[in-house]
């Protein structure tokens, strides 16, 4: 590996333990403030809306300017989402804009390592970003709850600048002054990433452009007959993945009686079997292994369901363990395949945006779906089971889908799957 590419994974590492602690954070600060539980859960969504809304734009961002200076800005627009829940914003739309700058970033984080490396190195290289990402996740999470625990809490807030008010008077609020510390000591790491190379694509004089030529991009994916599998895979993937975090706090809270900070340490549980089935798979699968793995996301959703009947944390601990690894292992190959399609057909920068536009458009939809579930009435068990059927039965689709596929259509997938090979080889 080259040596920019540990820099990126030292930025990569401290943004999103910022990101995940911050999550923690939101709840306790949404909780100390007595909101209902749906707005709680709606954390998730908001956080996703700008991935959303923002897809067209940020890719063709990531592809016009050094992908290095697009994630330094991005940090500091997750600075100023910190700042907004300081000063009293409802810390729904504050996190939203924490959420800006995390759709911004991803698009060059991903990018540019297609920029930095060969087609080879792209699953390794998916592994160390993944299994980094996963361990700020891990330490993210525990890190948070710490932060709004009462030990942490009260040292925190003990501390006081002479002559000055902070008016920082509450455990979320003294957490979320730490984190933006972290933000920025992730953009510092940013002003270290070397230049690629990569000749920059212009942004177009009309911006309005960008929706026309991100729709044919998007489509252009989803009718490869690779891309549209990996696409979907991943992108249900993802939207499990990004909601686990707060079914695993309410899932806690129900079954165990727990805290925040005592519901944090089952996060990092997941996130440890995500890093050891991303860890694994990286050595394991290679480039166009991907759609083999299809069907462990079957039993994603299943295991999601046999949560709802675990009391015992010491029960629960290997079991979201297995869950963990089981989505860990299937997102490594998917999504480096999905990268080198992505990468073939458009370029790095448009076809993150586009993963990512689908990916967090997943994770708003089941996010409004429990939070709206949550909202009506229905028992946190009774949400996570229709949660759990849901995922299930859409990888049950995808897998058909793909068999479909190699039924009518072998030439092609065959085709595609030797350009993976090939260029795995030559690259």
């Amino acid at each position: 590996m080259k040596r920019g590419f540990f820099t990126i994974m030292a930025a990569q590492f401290f943004s999103s333990l910022a990101d995940n602690a911050l999550f923690v954070a939101a709840v306790q600060l949404l909780r100390s403030n007595h909101a209902p539980q749906w707005q709680q859960a709606a954390l998730v969504p908001m956080f996703a809306l700008f991935y959303v809304v923002l897809a067209p734009f940020v890719g063709a961002l990531a592809d016009s300017l050094p992908k290095g200076r697009v994630m330094l800005t991005s940090n500091f627009i997750k600075v100023a989402g910190c700042l907004f829940m300081l000063l009293g914003t409802h810390p729904l739309l504050a996190y939203a804009v924490v959420g800006l700058g995390a759709a911004a970033y991803s698009p060059a984080k991903y990018g540019i390592l297609t920029e930095l490396l060969p087609a080879s190195q792209l699953v390794k290289a998916n592994g160390w970003i993944e299994g980094l990402t996963i361990g700020s996740i891990i330490l993210g999470v525990l890190f948070g709850g710490q932060l709004v625990g009462p030990y942490m809490a009260n040292k925190l807030l003990a501390f006081d600048f002479p002559f000055i008010n902070t008016g920082i008077d509450s455990a979320p609020e003294a957490a979320i002054s730490v984190l933006i510390l972290v933000y920025l000591l992730a953009a510092l790491f940013n002003t270290y990433i070397p230049l690629s190379g990569v000749l920059m694509r212009p942004l177009p004089q009309q911006l309005g452009s960008l929706l026309s030529d991100f729709w044919s991009c998007n489509v252009r994916l989803w009718r490869d007959k690779l891309g549209q599998i990996s696409l979907a895979a991943t992108t249900l993937i993802w939207g499990v993945a990004g909601n686990l975090r707060f079914i695993v706090l309410a899932w806690a809270a129900a079954s165990l009686g727990y805290t925040v900070t005592e519901a944090s340490t089952l996060q990092g549980v997941v996130a440890v079997g995500m890093a050891v089935g991303a860890v694994v798979a990286s050595m394991q699968m290679r480039l166009e292994d991907g759609p083999r793995v299809i069907n462990l996301g079957i039993g994603m959703g299943l295991l999601i369901i046999m949560l709802i009947f675990i009391t015992n944390v010491w029960v629960a601990a290997p079991f979201l363990i297995l869950l963990g690894a089981l989505g860990g292992f299937l997102v490594v190959p998917m999504n480096a395949l999905l990268q080198h399609r992505g990468h073939n057909l458009m370029g790095a920068g448009r076809s993150i945006a586009v993963q990512n536009f689908n990916e967090q458009a997943c994770i708003l939809g089941l996010g409004a779906l429990y939070s709206l579930t949550t909202g009506l009435g229905l028992p946190t068990f009774g949400a996570i089971t229709l949660f759990g059927l849901t995922i299930a039965g859409f990888m049950w689709l995808i897998l058909r889908w793909h068999a479909h596929n190699c039924l009518h259509d072998r030439a092609e997938v065959d085709r595609l799957l030797a350009i993976a090979r090939n260029d795995k080889a030559h690259g």
